[in-house]
């Protein structure tokens, strides 16, 4: 069992992603919310983190009718002597107009990556806790914060459904888990 904990923000190694040749990547759209029939922007967002494509609505979100998508970005590290991609993160606040246009991964059945993105952090050096897993836990996406959460079950799960395939550690050294998406 590996406790995924973290200093920093959330990763993204990409091992096998299908999206990098299939073109299924999404970067049109805003990240926001509607309120009183208005877009809001999503304040901040971290690779891993998943939104709906909703394109017929206009904007990337946890609600509407699009598929989930994995929030994996450029990453942009000004000076890698004292950043590293635990530092990157996307704030609504760093754009022009106040919204985020994240770039999203469609996420295929059989699509593996390595992450230790497992609930929201607000600083560079604050901890997050996360969770505890081990191979073959079950994850799916937590509707209410785009994150990824535990499943009950496979058969329980939401789609997209990932299963832990092995516990692993990020480039950073921090652990993290490598996962295949099932469902």
């Amino acid at each position: 069992m590996a406790q995924i904990k973290r200093i920093g923000f959330g990763q993204v190694e990409p091992n096998h992603l299908s999206a990098q040749k299939t073109g299924q990547i999404y970067a049109q759209l805003p990240a926001a919310s509607v309120s009183d029939g208005k877009l809001v922007a999503i304040a901040q967002l971290e690779q891993g983190q998943f939104l709906k494509y909703n394109y017929a609505d206009g904007f990337a979100g946890l609600t509407g009718d699009g598929e989930w998508c994995l929030v994996y970005c450029e990453e942009k590290l000004y000076d890698p002597r004292k950043q590293m991609h635990r530092d990157f993160v996307l704030r609504a606040t760093d754009f022009s107009d106040g919204f985020i246009y994240p770039r999203l991964f469609k996420t295929n059945i059989g699509d593996i990556y390595t992450t230790n993105t497992f609930g929201a952090n607000t600083s560079d050096s604050a901890e997050v806790a996360g969770l505890t897993l081990s191979v073959k836990d079950y994850l799916e996406v937590d509707a209410t914060t785009g994150y990824l959460k535990k499943a009950a079950s496979l058969a329980n799960a939401s789609v997209p459904c990932f299963q832990v395939v092995k516990e692993y550690t990020m480039p950073d050294g921090q652990p993290g888990v490598k996962i295949q998406r099932v469902k």
